[in-house]
This record gives structure tokens, sequence and C-alpha cells, in this order.
């Protein structure tokens, strides 16, 4: 087929599709709309209360704002690193107290937010939550260099257990075993003030990025070192003590519950205790609120655990049998 053949069966092709596909404008009135039973439909099972909503009239936290919360308190816990300006020992004073003076506010508005929210959901008698929330807020801020210590010892263990670690600069910018530490200790202080839903959009934004899920109520010790850190996760009533080292996959958790659990057990300890000087390396489970680890004690990779052991113990799994398949060994087992 030459050249102008080819091109005189394009356009036959394209007068037959002229020919059989007409165009049509449909209008809204000539089709069935099917809005009206929808919106009706779903506000109904909103209004009835069978479906979780948040229709009321106060605010509930914003996950944008905490976040922003979180920002505040890097630039806060770590001046110089996360900041638009240049900080020198002349400005410092100035830079923290702007910053802690946007975050005081900023905090004290998220949780008067989560406060109001729950005390109209569980129709509780004013609490003068305004006054409360910057009682709290300022009850975190005095937590501050206590949770920046910690956060120094974090940073500790990273470069004490980690020799691809090069400085602590890297480790607070790239680090992030260490980011989901820092949301966990501030999340913590929260929890232990009692501030509702914040802490958990707190942890959550800390998985998000992460991939690392640590529950705000879990207790944990000082040099903290989460490494490389994707799949990790410390259930709820987890206690984790001195100098504990973790690897990515490692599971703290409970163990399989019955389906009333959820109020029934809520405030009973689920998930283990892991003593000092414990390291848990990657793929790890450890389950059950009555399994202690007791300190100084290594857990393999890949082991599976519900039961205490003693200090000083190291479980390992048995070498499984491997099969080699290649072109000059065939078959080697």
């Amino acid at each position: 087929m030459n050249q102008v053949q080819a091109s005189e069966l394009i356009m036959g092709r394209k007068e037959v599709l002229a020919g059989s596909c007409k165009t049509e404008t449909v209008t809204a009135d000539r089709v069935r709309n099917p809005i009206p039973e929808a919106v009706a439909a779903l506000a109904g099972g909103f209004k009835s209360g069978r479906w979780a909503s948040h229709i009321e009239p106060v605010p509930i936290p914003s996950k944008n704002e905490v976040i922003d919360l979180i920002e505040q308190a890097q630039r806060i816990l770590f001046p110089g690193f996360f900041s638009p300006v240049i900080l020198r020992p002349e400005n410092l004073e100035y830079h923290l107290g702007q910053q802690l003076s946007l975050f005081y506010e900023n905090l004290a508005s998220q949780i008067s937010s989560a406060i109001r929210h729950d005390c109209f959901r569980h129709n509780q008698a004013c609490t003068l939550c305004s006054e409360r929330s910057y009682e709290i807020a300022a009850a975190l801020i005095d937590s501050l260099p206590e949770i920046r210590n910690l956060l120094e010892t974090d940073i500790e263990a990273t470069l004490t257990g980690d020799p691809a670690a090069a400085n602590s600069d890297e480790v607070i910018f790239s680090y992030p075993g260490l980011f989901a530490t820092l949301i966990y200790r501030l999340a913590h202080r929260l929890h232990e003030l009692e501030v509702p839903l914040v802490p958990r959009i707190m942890s959550e934004h800390a998985y998000h990025r992460t991939a690392i899920d640590i529950n705000p109520e879990a207790t944990i010790g000082s040099h903290f070192f989460i490494d490389h850190g994707s799949g990790v996760v410390v259930g709820a009533t987890t206690a984790i003590g001195d100098r504990v080292r973790l690897y990515q996959g490692v599971t703290l958790g409970a163990l399989s519950l019955p389906k009333d659990a959820g109020e029934r057990l809520r405030n009973v300890k689920r998930h283990p205790t892991i003593e000092d000087d414990v390291i848990i390396y990657a793929n790890a489970t450890i389950l059950g609120g009555e399994t202690v680890v007791g300190a100084r004690s290594i857990i393999g990779g890949n082991v599976w655990l519900t039961e205490s052991v003693g200090p000083d113990t190291r479980v390992m799994l048995a070498p499984p049998p491997l099969v080699y398949f290649g072109p000059e060994e065939g078959v080697k087992l």
C-alpha cells in the first residue's frame, strides 16, 4: 500500500465514524438524579448516631494544626536545624521566645478543641476547658527541657548503636527512628496530662512518615534507639527500660484477644515488658502482658516469643536448612 492509498483509507474511516457517531448533549432533567436520595440516606445515618461523625457545635482538633505543632516543637528542641533563619548565640533566646509563644497558643487551642469535643460527646459538666487548656499547655512546656534531655540520650544511643551514623546532625536531620521517638515523647507527655485525641493524631503522623507505630501510652526509658524502623509496633501497655535497641519489623504486641476485649481489657496490661539493655533484632515478635524480657538479653531476628526470658539470655532460631540452585553446583542440600 502506497502513501496515497493509506491516506485515502484513513479519510474513509474518518467519514464512516463521523456518520455513525452522533454526539448528544445530556441534560440533568433527562436522567435520574441520585443526589437527593443519597443525601437523605447519609444524613439519616449520621443524625441517628448509628455512624461515627462530628456533627456538633464545637471544633474538633485539626490534624494539620497538630502537624504544625510537631514542626514548631522541632524548631524549639533542635534550634538551627529546622529554622528558616540562621541562629547565633545572640539571637537564640529571641528565637526560642518567639517559637515558644507561638507553640503555647497553638497547643492550647488544639487541647481546648480536644477537651470540648470530649466533654460535648460524653455530655459532661463544664470543666473550664479554656483555662485547663492553657494550664496543660504550660505543663508540657515545663517538660520540654526534660524531653530534650531524653532526646539527647536517644541521639547518643543512635551514634553508639549504628556505625553508619556519621554525627548527631545526620541523626537529627534524617533518622526516622529519632523522628518517631521525638513525636512519641511529646505525645506521651500529653497522654500523661490526660489530653484526648491529640496524642494519637501525633503518633499517626509519625507512622505516616516513618512506618513506626508507637502508642503514646507506652513507657520508654532513656537512650532508646530504633534502627531503620519500618514496621516497628509498640503497643499501648508496653514498658521499655533504658538503653533498649529495636530493629525494623519488631512487634511488641498483645496476644489474640476475645471479641469483648475492647472494654473489658482496656486498662489491663496486654503488651510485654522489655528491661534495660535489651537488643531485639529484625522482625522479632514479642507478645503478651505477662511476657518479660530480662535485662541485657538478646532476641534474634524472626523469633516469636510469648513467654518470659530471664536476664542475660540469648533467644535465637535454629538455622533452617537452605537449598541452593546454581548452574555449576547443581542442587546442594
